[in-house]
């Protein structure tokens, strides 16, 4: 099977069993709303879930996984003890995860307060501390199913790590079904659910790292020269990975002093994570390793092509989304959440936030398909410094226009920290030679891509004139809103191919692969 079939494959492999994740998560934030709406409680638990999911973008997904994939693929290609290696990793990032645990049990209403300070004088600060300290042991499972989730990617096996998020989702989907039945209290049900996913999580893939001949069991922690190295090349990105961190935070606190902003936020994340998702997380998982073993092979043409492939698979998926996201944000909000608890003035409030996030939505997957140049050269000080950058135009926006644009100061300045980084990273990556670049196909393709996403849009934006009125019927709203989908869909692909955006033989051959 020749290189760019495996790719694609992998591709379609990740890109599915994400899709299938993000579907799930968004039905379980359906759910949410429906039940929870912008309340107390609501915003009390997206606070505590938001704490372990917070400290997994350095131990899980984040700074140990970008440094610890790259050398435990290059062991793999070389034999040179990647089992050992993997297991003693393992150890001791099971080792620091417990110590972390501990002291977040302890210092919980300051994890709590360092979210969300707005919570301080309300209820949702004493249901936030309660539901933070039960959520948070997922923190240790989630990382730890990220390292061998890494193993298998490494060893070219995706299909179990890729699955795993959707427990996730089915179990948080079960337990509000439970509680809604039984009359459990939902919050702490959606509480107690998040540990108990985290072991369901690490079984399914330690199992499947386990009939992979790979089978991992902690022993007791080590410090050897490989593990050394490992720490100083996580450390810059365990950095880096903190500024994202605060990033977060900084849009986090400015929404806490706005009654339901968070979740307000919450709701639009979730709309616009569905092609981040799909498209980034897939391109990320994938290219990362590939990328690694063409380095260490000196195979600069295959970089090259591999990174240019994933960009415009990245774009011409990501580009009409990001399009109808920002042209019809109401008639989408209002159709998927407006019900129970959730009301027309969440929906507007929802769909205002949801289109600044489009407006970012392609800066977030570019850096997915930038990043691992970098990461796979083992370089994470220069993304560090490029987060800092990010940082500083997030706080700058969101603390200096809330007091004139309120929590939507939030959203916009993600958007704009998220293209500083994407022109930083860019930038940083021009010094490598013809295996950092885009080739000469992207740029030909990327301005019709983009072209065919705002006819698209226009498209979309007069259809939505007319059938308008009937987004409010219910039962009928649903109908009218896979209609808008589905015409989308036909307009931007029929129009690709009209001005050689894409062609739908490559299409057809990405879905056998």
């Amino acid at each position: 099977m020749s290189a760019p079939i495996r790719l694609g494959r992998a591709f379609a492999t990740v890109g599915i069993w994400t899709m299938a994740s993000r579907v799930m998560g968004f039905a379980r934030d359906i759910m949410i709303a429906g039940f929870l709406g912008a309340g107390p409680v609501a915003e009390a638990f997206l606070i505590a879930f938001s704490l372990p999911n917070m400290f997994r973008r350095f131990f899980a997904e984040g700074a140990f996984n970008m440094a610890f994939v790259p050398m435990f693929s290059k062991k793999l290609e070389s034999g040179e003890g990647p089992l050992e290696f993997a297991r003693d990793a393992m150890s001791g990032l099971a080792t620091v995860l417990i110590f972390l645990t501990v002291l977040a049990q302890v210092f919980m209403p300051f994890l709590v307060l360092a979210m969300a300070s707005g919570f301080a004088e309300d209820e949702r600060f004493g249901l936030a501390v309660t539901y933070g300290r039960i959520a948070f042991p997922y923190i240790l499972f989630i990382s730890l199913a990220a390292l061998l989730s890494g193993v298998l990617n490494a060893a070219g096996r995706f299909i179990a790590a890729a699955a795993a998020p959707v427990l996730l989702n089915l179990l948080f989907i079960a337990a509000i079904s439970l509680a809604a039945w039984l009359g459990w209290p939902l919050g702490l049900t959606l509480a107690w659910t998040v540990p108990v996913a985290g072991v369901a999580q690490l079984a399914l893939v330690w199992m499947a790292a386990a009939r992979a001949g790979m089978r991992l069991v902690p022993r007791m922690p080590r410090m050897t020269p490989e593990l050394k190295r490992l720490a100083v090349i996580a450390a810059p990105a365990a950095l880096a990975g903190g500024v994202v961190q605060v990033n977060l935070l900084v849009g986090r606190q400015v929404a806490s002093f706005f009654d339901g902003a968070i979740a307000w936020l919450n709701y639009a994340d979730r709309l616009y994570q569905l092609p981040l998702g799909v498209v980034g997380i897939a391109i990320g998982v994938v290219l990362l390793p590939d990328l690694s073993r063409k380095l260490r092979a000196s195979d600069e043409a295959g970089g090259q092509a591999a990174l240019s492939r994933a960009g415009e698979m990245a774009m011409v998926l990501t580009l009409p989304c990001a399009v109808a996201l920002l042209v019809i944000p109401l008639p989408l909000v209002s159709v998927l959440f407006e019900r129970g608890a959730f009301g027309p003035e969440d929906a507007a409030a929802t769909a205002m936030a949801l289109a600044i996030y489009a407006l970012g939505l392609p800066a977030f997957v570019l850096q997915k398909v930038l990043q691992p140049l970098f990461f796979a050269r083992e370089d994470t000080r220069r993304p560090f410094y490029y987060a800092l950058v990010s940082l500083v135009v997030n706080a700058g926006v969101a603390i200096g226009l809330a007091p004139v644009i309120g929590y939507l100061a939030a959203a916009l300045g993600t958007t704009l920290a998220s293209w500083a980084m994407v022109w930083l990273l860019w930038r940083g990556s021009r010094g490598w030679g013809a295996a950092a670049q885009l080739d000469d196909r992207f740029r030909r393709r990327i301005w019709r891509i983009a072209a065919a996403s705002v006819l698209m849009g226009l498209a979309l934006w007069l259809a939505v004139l007319p059938v308008g009125p009937a987004l409010s019927v219910p039962v009928v709203r649903y109908l009218v809103l896979a209609g808008l989908v589905v015409l989308g869909a036909v307009v931007f692909f029929g129009l690709s191919g009209l001005l050689g955006a894409v062609r739908l033989s490559e299409l057809r051959r990405a879905l056998r692969r």
